[in-house]
C-alpha cells in the first residue's frame, strides 16, 4: 500500500540556501536507497508557503513516523556535513584573476565547490563542515589576499567621516597609483625627449612609473606564486610584455603599457561599481532604526532588535523598517523600491507592507511579521547576490576559451621570438620586440569582462525595476523565449472571485437579491460566499443577520433571514426537496455557466429572487500585455488551468490566448510544458510559485507572480515579478534580449580586436604603444557597452 508524506525542507535542512541546492539532491538520493521508499521529490503543493520534500513509501513496511524520523536523521547528517558561504571579495587586479581565485578556493581543505563572479566581486562556496567552517574559510581567504569585506579599511575605522585625502586614497587607491604612474611616465618622456637629461635619471623615472603602474598587478601575481597557484593568465602576459620592453631598452613603451593597463583597471572597477552599487543600494533602503510601541511608551531601537508581533510606528515620509500588517491608520505607500510599481498603493488595517518601501502622508501602526534577516528585502538582496555569482553559458564558454588560449599564445610567442632569427627572417631584437607586442595584443581582457559585466548590469537593472532574475543563465534564456505558458488563477486573473452578474427573477429587486444572499453568506468562508459579501459592501447594502445556518457541502447554504427561510447555492441544492425550478432560473444559470461563471440561485420566503454569477476576473491590461509579448515574437501563448473547459475557454477568449488547456492536474501541466519544449524549444511558464512549482521547474524559465508576498515564489522560480504585474514580463524579456545583444556585441568586438592586434603586432604594423591603446580601449568599450543597460526602461 503506497502512501506519501510531506516534510518541510527548512526542518530537514535549516541552512538551506534554496531547494535547488545539491544538499537536497543528496538527501533525496540517500532516502531512495532505503527499503520501503519508492519515490522522493521536492514539491510546493498543498497551499503552503514553503518547499517540502514529498516521500512516497510502502505503508506495509514503514509508518509515517518512521519516514519522518528517517528523513530528519538523514537531513541532520547532511546539514552537519555540508555548509554554504557567499563571500564578498576585494577589488581584483586583473580580469581573469577570478579564475585563479576560484582554483585557489577549491584547493583549500574542505572546499567542495567554488564559483567566483569577478564583476560582482563575490565567491559562492560549498564546504565540508567536518574539515572546515565559515570562519576558517574567511581567515584563509584573508591570508591569500582576498579580503572578505567589501568595505575599505578607511570606511571601517570608528569615527571616520570619509573626508579628506587619506579617505579618498583608501577608496581610490588603484586610480591613485595609476595616475602616479602617468605622472612619472610624462616626466621621464619629457626629460628624455626635450631636456636631454641623463639616461640614469630618465630610467629612474620610468622605473617609478613601472612600480606604480604594475604594483597591483605584481602584488596579486606574487601572492599567487607564493601560494603555489601560478597560472598562465593575463597578469602573466602583461608582466612579461613590460619586462620584455625593459630588456629591449624600450622603457617608455613598457611604462606606457603598465600605465594604461592600470588606468583601464581603475576605470573598469569604477564602472562596474555602478552596477554593484545598484544592488547594494537595495540593502540600504530600510532604515537602521525603528519606533516601536512598548506599553504606553514609544521607543526608538535598532531595527535588528524588532521582534515579530512588535507594533512599529511609521510616520509620514519615513521608510518602513520591517515586513508587517497594518493594524491602525491609513496612508499611501510607495512600493517602487521593492515591486517597481510607479504609483503609490493605498494601505489600511489588514494590508501588508514591506521593508524598504516609503510611507506617504498618514501615520501607520504595523505589526511586524518578518524582521531583519527574513524580510522580503533581505531575501531579494540575498538572492540577487547569489544570482550575481551564477555564470551565464557565454561566460563559461569564454572562461574555457581563455584557459586554452593563454597557454597557446605563450607557446606561440616563444616560437615567434626564437624561430625567425634562426632562419634569418628577423634579427633577435625585432623578433623579441614583436613577441612582447604580441603578448599585449593577445591578452583577452575585453573577452573576459564583456559577458559578466553585461550579466551583472542586466540583473541590477531588473532588480531596480521589480524583476528578480536569479542568474546569468536565466537572463540569457529569457531573451530566447519562443513560447509561453501561463496559469490562469492569480496569473491571468486577479486570483479571487467577484460577483459579475446579478440576474433578478420576474420583477424582483437586484439590491434585495444581493442583500438577502449576503446576509446568509456572512456565515460561510467559501471564496464564492466572500465574493457575495464584498459585492454587497461595494453597493453599501446592509445584510440582515441570519440564523439556523446550515452549509451543504458542494451545493450551497440554508438558513433563516428576517424570520423567513433562505437558500443560496447551485441548482443541486434543490434536488433533495424536489421543488420545481422555474425555466427562467434554469436558463439564466445555463447562460452564465456558458460564459464561464460559477452560479448561485437565491430563494427567499418561498419565492425565487434570481441568480448570481461569480467569476475570477482577468487582470486589468492583461490582453494588451499578451499582444506586446507577441510583438516580441513570443508565440504560441497557452493557458494551463485546472478549471473546467467552460471557465477556461471563457477566460482564454477574453484575454486572447492562443490555446487553452483545461482540467489539468499539476502533473498534467508538467506534461504540457514538456510538449511545448519539444515543439518550440525555449518555453517559459508563469505561475504563482506554489501550486505551479512542478511546471515552473520543468520550463526553460520559471516565472513567479507576486514575489513580494510569497516566499516560495522567490525560492522556486528562475524569475520573480515582484509587483505581481504581468506587464513586467514584457520589460524582463526586452531587457534580456538587450543583454543577449550586448553580450554578442562584446564577444564579437573582443575577438575581432584580438585577431586584428595579433596580425598587426606580428607583422610589425603595430608596436607595443598602439597595441596597448587599442587593447585597453576595447576593454573600456565593452564595459561601457554593458553599462548602457542601466538606462533600459522597456519603452
Amino acid at each position: 500500500m503506497n502512501q506519501r508524506v510531506r516534510i518541510d525542507l527548512t526542518v530537514l535542512l535549516p541552512d538551506l540556501p534554496h531547494e535547488a541546492d545539491e544538499c537536497v539532491q543528496r538527501i533525496e538520493a540517500a532516502l531512495r536507497m532505503e527499503d520501503g521508499i519508492d519515490k522522493v521529490h521536492v514539491t510546493t503543493e498543498g497551499g503552503t508557503d514553503t518547499a517540502a520534500l514529498c516521500v512516497h513509501f510502502d505503508a506495509t513496511l514503514m509508518s509515517v513516523s518512521d519516514v519522518e524520523r528517517l528523513a530528519r536523521s538523514t537531513g541532520a547528517q547532511i546539514a552537519s556535513k555540508y555548509g554554504h558561504l557567499t563571500v564578498p571579495l576585494q577589488v581584483i587586479g586583473a580580469e581573469d584573476a577570478g579564475i585563479g581565485i576560484e582554483r585557489a578556493i577549491k584547493d583549500l581543505p574542505g572546499v567542495l565547490s567554488a564559483s567566483v563572479n569577478l564583476p560582482a566581486q563575490q565567491a559562492s562556496i560549498e564546504f565540508d563542515r567536518e574539515v572546515t567552517d565559515a570562519k576558517a574559510l574567511r581567515e584563509k581567504l584573508d591570508a591569500l589576499g582576498f579580503a572578505s569585506s567589501s568595505t575599505s579599511q578607511a570606511d571601517a575605522q570608528p569615527g571616520n567621516d570619509n573626508r579628506g585625502i587619506r579617505a579618498w586614497y583608501q577608496r581610490h587607491r588603484e586610480l591613485a597609483w595609476s595616475l602616479g604612474a602617468g605622472v612619472f611616465l610624462v616626466a621621464g618622456f619629457a626629460l628624455e625627449r626635450w631636456l636631454d637629461a641623463p639616461r640614469g635619471m630618465v630610467v629612474a623615472l620610468y622605473l617609478c612609473a613601472y612600480l606604480l603602474g604594475g604594483l597591483d598587478l605584481v602584488t596579486h601575481w606574487a601572492k599567487a606564486a607564493m601560494s603555489g597557484r601560478v597560472s598562465f593568465n593575463i597578469d602573466l602576459l602583461m608582466l612579461l610584455a613590460a619586462l620584455g620592453a625593459a630588456v629591449l631598452g624600450a622603457w617608455a613603451e613598457g611604462a606606457f603599457l603598465l600605465f594604461l593597463f592600470s588606468l583601464a583597471h581603475a576605470l573598469e572597477h569604477a564602472a562596474l561599481g555602478r552596477a554593484r552599487n545598484a544592488i547594494r543600494a537595495l540593502g540600504e533602503l530600510a532604515p537602521r532604526w525603528a519606533m516601536i510601541q512598548r506599553g504606553e511608551d514609544t521607543v526608538r531601537v535598532p531595527v535588528e532588535q524588532v521582534q515579530p508581533s512588535d507594533i512599529v510606528i511609521i510616520r509620514s515620509g519615513e521608510s518602513i523598517p520591517v515586513d508587517g500588517e497594518v493594524t491602525e491608520g491609513t496612508s499611501s505607500v510607495n512600493q517602487a523600491p521593492i515591486t517597481g510599481e510607479s504609483v503609490p498603493v493605498s494601505k489600511a488595517a489588514g494590508d501588508e507592507v514591506f521593508a524598504g518601501t516609503i510611507n506617504g502622508d498618514g501615520v501607520l501602526h504595523v505589526r511586524a511579521t518578518r524582521v531583519v534577516g527574513d524580510r522580503t528585502l533581505d531575501r531579494v538582496v540575498t538572492l540577487v547576490a547569489e544570482a550575481q555569482a551564477q555564470k551565464a553559458p557565454t561566460q563559461l564558454f569564454t572562461e574555457r576559451f581563455e584557459r586554452i588560449f593563454v597557454p597557446v599564445i605563450l607557446v606561440a610567442d616563444l616560437l615567434l621570438i626564437v624561430i625567425p632569427p634562426l632562419f634569418g627572417v628577423w634579427d633577435l631584437s625585432t623578433s623579441f620586440y614583436r613577441g612582447m607586442a604580441l603578448l599585449v595584443a593577445a591578452s583577452p581582457c575585453a573577452l573576459a569582462l564583456g559577458t559578466p559585466a553585461a550579466v551583472l548590469t542586466g540583473i541590477a537593472q531588473a532588480a531596480r525595476s521589480g524583476v528578480l532574475i536569479k542568474g546569468g543563465a536565466h537572463m540569457e534564456n529569457l531573451g530566447q523565449l519562443r513560447a509561453l505558458a501561463l496559469d490562469k488563477t492569480g496569473t491571468l486573473t486577479e486570483g479571487q472571485p467577484e460577483v459579475t452578474d446579478v440576474v433578478a427573477y420576474a420583477g424582483e429587486d437586484e439590491r434585495e437579491l444581493l442583500r438577502i444572499a449576503a446576509g446568509i453568506e456572512l456565515h460561510s468562508q467559501h471564496p464564492l460566499a466572500t465574493a457575495v459579501v464584498r459585492a454587497a459592501e461595494k453597493r453599501e447594502l446592509v445584510p440582515s443577520p441570519a440564523t439556523d445556518v446550515q452549509s451543504i457541502t458542494g451545493r450551497g447554504i440554508r438558513g433563516t433571514v428576517d424570520g423567513n427561510p433562505v437558500a443560496v447555492g447551485n441548482l443541486e441544492l434543490w434536488a433533495d426537496v424536489g421543488g420545481p425550478i422555474p425555466d427562467e432560473i434554469r436558463q439564466a444559470t445555463d447562460k452564465l455557466q456558458a460564459a464561464g461563471r460559477s452560479t448561485m440561485a437565491v430563494e427567499f420566503a418561498g419565492r425565487w429572487l434570481g441568480v448570481l454569477g461569480v467569476a475570477d476576473r482577468p487582470r486589468e491590461g492583461v490582453a494588451a500585455t499578451l499582444d506586446r509579448l507577441r510583438a516580441l515574437g513570443i508565440g504560441p501563448i497557452v493557458m494551463l488551468t485546472g478549471d473546467n473547459a467552460g471557465v477556461g475557454n471563457a477566460v482564454g477568449k477574453e484575454v486572447g490566448v492562443d490555446e487553452v488547456r483545461s482540467g489539468l492536474l499539476p502533473e498534467d501541466k508538467v506534461t504540457a510544458i514538456r510538449e511545448l519544449i519539444a515543439a518550440h524549444g525555449q518555453v517559459a511558464m508563469v505561475g504563482d510559485g506554489v501550486n505551479d512549482a512542478p511546471a515552473l521547474a520543468n520550463a526553460t524559465v520559471g516565472i513567479a507572480m507576486g514575489g513580494a508576498g510569497t516566499a516560495v515564489a522567490l525560492e522556486t522560480a528562475d524569475v520573480a515579478l515582484m509587483a505581481d504585474d504581468l506587464g513586467k514580463l514584457v520589460f524582463a524579456v526586452g531587457l534580456s534580449r538587450q543583454a543577449r545583444s550586448v553580450i554578442r556585441q562584446n564577444l564579437y568586438l573582443s575577438l575581432t580586436v584580438i585577431a586584428t592586434l595579433v596580425l598587426a603586432t606580428t607583422t610589425g604594423f603595430f608596436g607595443i604603444g598602439p597595441a596597448v591603446l587599442v587593447h585597453e580601449g576595447s576593454t573600456l568599450v565593452v564595459v561601457a557597452n554593458a553599462l548602457r543597460m542601466l538606462r533600459y526602461s522597456g519603452d
